[in-house]
């Protein structure tokens, strides 16, 4: 069988820590792939292959933040998101600390598809300094 995975809720999962929820009507034991599941569940239900890849969903573990729901669309982004996500990757840092904190996650998510687009430093007495990134489809964020 092949597993093809929707490549913008992975990434995010590993940025926010978020879970692929099971397929409905599914208990998976904790070890369980969630994604090989939903391939499963979706060829017994009659999913052609080629549409198996169109839709995703993240959800936190914890219960408390917003369920993220991924889809394609056939046109490319061509101009600002719909929406901008400010990734908290430096709480209470100030300075060269909360500079470097926000390099070695920016590492993290270059390794994981992102793109570093560029650095703001720190300027007192607002700006604590930021790194602009975009995901792997191109849509523009912020470690902040």
């Amino acid at each position: 069988m092949v597993r093809r995975r929707v490549q913008p809720s992975r990434f995010w999962r590993e940025v926010l820590g978020y879970v692929h929820p099971s397929p409905p009507g599914v208990d998976l034991p904790a070890d369980a792939d969630p994604l090989a599941a939903w391939d499963d569940f979706l060829a017994e239900i009659g999913v052609p292959e080629d549409q198996r890849n169109t839709r995703s969903a993240l959800e936190d573990p914890t219960g408390h933040g917003p369920r993220l729901f991924f889809q394609q669309v056939p046109e490319d982004k061509v101009a600002k998101n719909r929406v901008h996500l400010d990734i908290r990757a430096a709480p209470g840092l100030r300075g060269e600390e909360r500079m470097a904190a926000l390099e070695a996650e920016c590492d993290r998510l270059v390794a994981l598809g992102a793109t570093r687009v560029r650095r703001y430093e720190p300027a007192p007495p607002m700006g604590t300094g930021f790194i602009v990134m975009t995901d792997p489809e191109g849509n523009e964020f912020c470690l902040d």
